[in-house]
């Protein structure tokens, strides 16, 4: 296999330094060059034609996120944002997944221990990877307006149970700018860190009819609510009498993830069963596989997103192989198949 070719864009020499040194230890990557700034940054990437770039958010003369959306524009590329992972930082990286960047990492510090650059070390290298066999896909057509009719039983208990990693933020919104205010409640586990999520859900509900927040313990399942798991907390689904509400519980990471959409839809199976709906969107790996399983086990109905719509076709494979999916479908198919499914009547 040929070497995926990296080009590194950042400000701080050391960060550069840092970069060149993980990514070069990897015998799969190659970084053909780094560059400074993003003029620097242009004029190397026509020369060195790298297959992925990493991007920090603040430098001089252009910032990464009006050079970003000039790439997605002019020369669409992976594009690995390098961020800091603080309620600032989470603001900016949100708003570069929207402009089309395929992930993000968070920016190595001076005063790391050995074992967290390994950790961030392996992390970087998975996502380089990753992104050189991303589906870049042309955002200026994807969403619309349209809002999906949804005609519910009269004494309908649907609850829609949804996971996705990377390419999730985009995917997520493709959905919820479809979907109408009377739609059942719905559940969600996005891989994300903390200080992420609030601010994740804000930007959901600003473009949704549904009311979307961070899951709170014990918040009772409503229609026209969403409910995001915070980031770095398990989000299960539990049923106490007549009523299903978020149950938050920390503990180890599930399927190499914390949130785990295994530990959301193994929640939803037990508690939710038949009456649940269950959707896997883009993302690396195999989180929520098992889980999908269990859910249709139960008697729930469950949607991938099909390959050629995924930015990573990873979680959804894993679970159309495992058999836990009864069809894949293209992003903007989703919202309406979804509904449709709950407009059936339940027990």
């Amino acid at each position: 296999m040929n070497k995926i070719k990296v080009l590194i864009v950042d400000d701080s020499a050391f960060i550069r330094q840092m970069l060149h040194e993980i990514l070069a230890g990897d015998s799969g990557i190659e970084v053909v060059g780094t560059a400074c700034d993003p003029l620097d940054a242009r004029e190397k990437i026509k020369l060195l034609t790298p297959d992925v770039i990493t991007l920090d958010i603040e430098m001089p003369k252009m910032d990464g996120l009006s050079f970003l959306e000039k790439i997605m524009a002019l020369r669409p590329m992976p594009v690995v944002m390098v961020s800091s992972l603080t309620q600032k930082g989470a603001e900016a990286t949100l708003r570069a997944l929207e402009l089309g960047a395929f992930d993000y990492v968070g920016k190595p510090a001076t005063n790391q221990t050995s074992e967290t650059i390994t950790a961030l070390g392996n992390e970087i290298i998975a996502k380089i990877k990753a992104a050189g066999r991303a589906n870049i896909i042309n955002r200026k057509n994807s969403i619309d307006s349209n809002i999906v009719r949804f005609n519910p039983p009269a004494k309908s208990r649907k609850i829609i149970a949804i996971g996705a990693s990377t390419g999730g933020v985009e995917a997520l919104r493709d959905i919820f700018v479809r979907l109408p205010a009377n739609s059942p409640p719905i559940v969600i586990t996005q891989h994300m860190p903390e200080h992420f999520t609030k601010s994740f859900a804000a930007r959901l509900d600003s473009i949704s009819n549904l009311k979307v927040g961070e899951a709170a313990n014990h918040a009772r399942l409503q229609n026209g609510h969403a409910y995001l798991a915070p980031g770095n907390i398990h989000l299960k689904i539990v049923r106490i009498g007549n009523e299903f509400v978020c149950k938050l519980q920390d503990g180890d990471r599930v399927s190499g993830h914390k949130p785990s959409v295994d530990v959301l839809f193994d929640s939803v199976a037990e508690s939710v069963g038949e009456n649940a709906v269950g959707v896997i969107l883009t993302g690396m790996g195999k989180d929520g596989a098992e889980g999908m399983l269990n859910m249709r086990n139960k008697g729930a109905y469950n949607i991938g997103q099909s390959e050629q719509s995924c930015v990573v076709y990873g979680m959804p494979k894993v679970a159309m192989q495992t058999g836990g999916v009864h069809i894949e479908a293209p992003i903007e198919k989703i919202a309406e198949l979804m509904l449709k499914e709950c407009e059936k009547i339940g027990s």
